[in-house]
């Protein structure tokens, strides 16, 4: 049976299928292994430019070395004393689980870390996966099933946070996204469905600040389904409330130290998300339970706009600098010579101009998701999935827009409605031998791989300038283990790097570094940007003052190249020259890298 609401209808709960799919998700999951293994599991030795995972590593190391729980502190990156991370231990818990149970079991610290890199990233894409075909059938039936897998599995491959060693934590918010979406669209419209929602959600905040705007919605979302819906969906938004509300409280006490519970912090979780999920987790619970503030449509109304003036004043009161740009306070300099060349958080303006073949790879399936999903959630057959997937999606893409960091979960809930788009089309072509009906299907395959957009964006690109990709020589950005082999032989150092570099030091090294990519290291960024654009005798000056050892040189890595074409009188731009000032000596140099000791006075 079908019920129908003020939001839209909501299908009958399917059979049950969790084995089942459980079952094709591991062999999907295996599939992207197998891709990884073909390429030589390139990902173990260097994984390029994402230096989140190698320092999540370095932070889980330095956990089970024994820092403290509550110790967020990078010891080896940063001027002396280090800095305080904003990431959250509770994605270091299972990645340090792992190693201690492997390591425990085979009686090597070594193999209990080789098998987190492969095992959190593995178990991680299961359960996307899972999730995936979870909610594709949810939204577009049976029928979206094969294509959920496919187009699903092509997803992740594309989006690389789940390749072996990716232990950042935007993978982990790719599944609690996904979970809190499977939560909010279960057809049965169980309490323990809203729960599910609920938790996911606390749990998104708790891991990481990037997802705030999906909570947003989906908070958004079950109060107008508690609203606008029926019986049911008060039931979920009560569990919602309770999950929100009791697991924002657990993650709270979990990870943030009793001295720290009045300090405010809008880039980690602090005591003003707590806040918020206490308050708007409570709230929801008690109007769904308590049948005065929900018996009747104005009074569900009434409900939700008290609780949404009551957080709104909470906030604007309480925590009004956590509704200010997260950037805003950075320093100008790292902002024009670091963050505003970091590709990953470079919005879809720029993107358009400099590299529009990115736009093409990343933009395109999740537009063309929402184009369908929105279609469905305006048209007169309407459900509550519809709506609940369109706005979720464009949520994501608006983020992707102000960053392109955001696509990557865009890309992934643009399966669901790109797989029922492939369903309908599947079925329409098994019973019309009509050559249209075959070509759309054909159509609709090809359109929803980022693949085939990528490609055929790289194609297009190097038809229009057949010259670029043969005068691209190819160079080391000199983040790999192999690069920096020759730093890991010398005695504990202190390195002066472009901060590209600070996490792969750190990971395959036991150096402390002065720079790296990461927003509260402001210090020790500023010292190396004021070093390398800066005259020789600052440099000088600047590596005597911080006790720096070596200074490390990689004219392949861009930072290295953007800083140097930044000042060509800098020290940068000198040392790629080969004009080495005579307070530095040349100790060789490798294929990738070179090192230059700070001779003493």
């Amino acid at each position: 049976m079908t019920a129908t609401t003020a939001f839209g209808s909501a299908d009958a709960a399917p059979p049950p299928t969790m084995r089942r799919d459980l079952l094709w998700a591991f062999l999907g999951s295996l599939a992207l292994l197998a891709v990884n293994a073909w390429t030589g599991f390139e990902t173990l030795t260097d994984l390029g430019g994402d230096n989140d995972s190698l320092l999540r590593l370095v932070q889980v190391r330095d956990l089970l070395d024994g820092q403290g729980w509550f110790d967020l502190t990078q010891y080896r990156m940063g001027p002396e004393g280090g800095f305080v991370m904003h990431w959250s231990r509770l994605v270091d818990a299972p990645i340090a689980g792992i190693m201690l149970a492997v390591s425990a079991l085979s009686g090597n610290a070594g193999t209990g870390e080789m098998a987190a890199l492969f095992l959190w990233p593995f178990l991680l894409a299961v359960a996307s996966l899972f999730l995936i075909l979870r909610t594709a059938r949810a939204y577009g039936g049976e029928a979206a099933m094969l294509p959920a897998l496919v187009i699903g599995c092509g997803a992740l491959y594309f989006v690389t946070i789940f390749e072996p060693a990716t232990l950042d934590h935007h993978n982990v918010q790719v599944v609690l996204t996904l979970a809190a979406l499977a939560g909010v669209l279960d057809p049965a419209r169980r309490s323990g469905a809203g729960l599910l929602a609920g938790i996911s959600c606390a749990l998104m905040m708790a891991v990481g600040m990037e997802t705030l705007p999906c909570v947003a919605a989906i908070g958004l979302l079950v109060a107008l389904l508690f609203i606008f819906g029926d019986a049911a969906d008060r039931d979920v938004a009560r569990g919602f409330g309770m999950g929100f509300g009791g697991a924002g409280a657990v993650a709270f006490v979990a990870t943030v130290p009793p001295e720290g519970w009045g300090i405010v912090a809008c880039d980690s979780y602090s005591i003003a998300h707590f806040a918020v999920a206490a308050l708007a987790g409570a709230g929801m619970a008690l109007a769904a339970s308590v049948g005065p503030a929900h018996r009747t449509l104005p009074r569900r109304l009434l409900a939700m706009f008290l609780l949404g003036l009551l957080v709104s004043v909470l906030v604007g009161t309480a925590f009004p600098q956590c509704l200010t740009d997260p950037y805003a306070s950075l320093d100008p300099r790292l902002k024009s010579h670091w963050l505003d060349l970091v590709r990953e958080a470079q919005p879809l303006s720029k993107l358009l101009a400099q590299h529009p073949g990115i736009v093409v790879a990343r933009y395109v399936t999740p537009l063309l998701g929402l184009v369908l999903a929105v279609s469905a959630a305006v048209g007169p057959a309407r459900r509550r999935q519809d709506i609940v997937v369109a706005v979720l999606l464009a949520t994501t893409l608006a983020v992707g827009a102000w960053q392109v960091r955001g696509t990557t979960l865009a890309i992934v809930l643009a399966v669901l409605p790109l797989s029922a788009w492939i369903g309908r089309a599947r079925s329409v072509a098994a019973t019309s031998a009509s050559p249209r009906a075959a070509a759309l299907m054909i159509f609709a395959w090809l359109a929803s791989f980022n693949m085939t957009w990528a490609v055929g964006a790289a194609w297009v690109g190097a038809s229009l300038d057949p010259k670029s990709e043969a005068e691209t020589a190819e160079v080391s950005a000199c983040t790999g283990e192999t690069d920096l082999a020759r730093l890991a032989t010398l005695p504990r150092s202190t390195l002066l790097a472009v901060s590209n570099l600070g996490a792969p030091v750190l990971r395959y090294s036991p150096h402390r570094v002065l720079a790296g990519p990461y927003h509260r290291n402001v210090a020790g960024n500023l010292v190396a940007l004021d070093a390398f654009l800066g005259p020789t005798d600052r440099a000088k000056a600047l590596a005597v003052e911080h006790d720096v050892d070596f200074i490390v040189l990689c004219p392949g890595n861009t930072e290295t190249t953007m800083f140097a074409d930044a000042n060509p009188d800098g020290l940068l731009a000198a040392l790629i020259r080969g004009e080495v000032p005579a307070w530095l000596e040349p100790t060789g140099e490798g294929a990738a890298l070179r090192l230059y000791r700070v001779r003493p006075d």
